[in-house]
């Protein structure tokens, strides 16, 4: 009985650290960059774009289809490092548990 009380306990640990890993990552903010910092995109840790910034030698008339590519690849870039954070921050909260590779938490 005692066993199941420390598991309980444990249980609980994890499951406080794992909200807080949750709002660590919906506050943080990753900035993903494209056509050598052309253009920037700021978005959340979750996903929900911030800012977009766009060199001004990009509005010409030509170059309109350039543009919305360099949206797309700081759009990823930015969602990369926010993946990549997120999955760093559960590799330290989750080390020694038996997690099946690739799977994401927080789901």
């Amino acid at each position: 009985m005692r066993d199941i009380m420390g598991m309980m306990g444990k249980v609980k640990e994890m499951q406080a650290k794992m909200e807080k890993m949750q709002e660590e990552i919906a506050a943080l903010e990753v900035e993903g960059k494209s056509g050598g910092g052309l253009v920037t995109v700021v978005m959340t840790g979750k996903g929900e774009l911030k800012s977009v910034k766009i060199d001004p030698a990009l509005f010409k008339d030509d170059d309109v289809e350039i543009l919305e590519d360099l949206l797309v690849a700081a759009h990823k870039d930015a969602k990369d490092k926010a993946e990549a954070v997120a999955a760093e921050k559960t590799k330290a909260m989750t080390a020694g548990l038996p997690i099946p590779p690739g799977f994401k938490l927080p789901f």
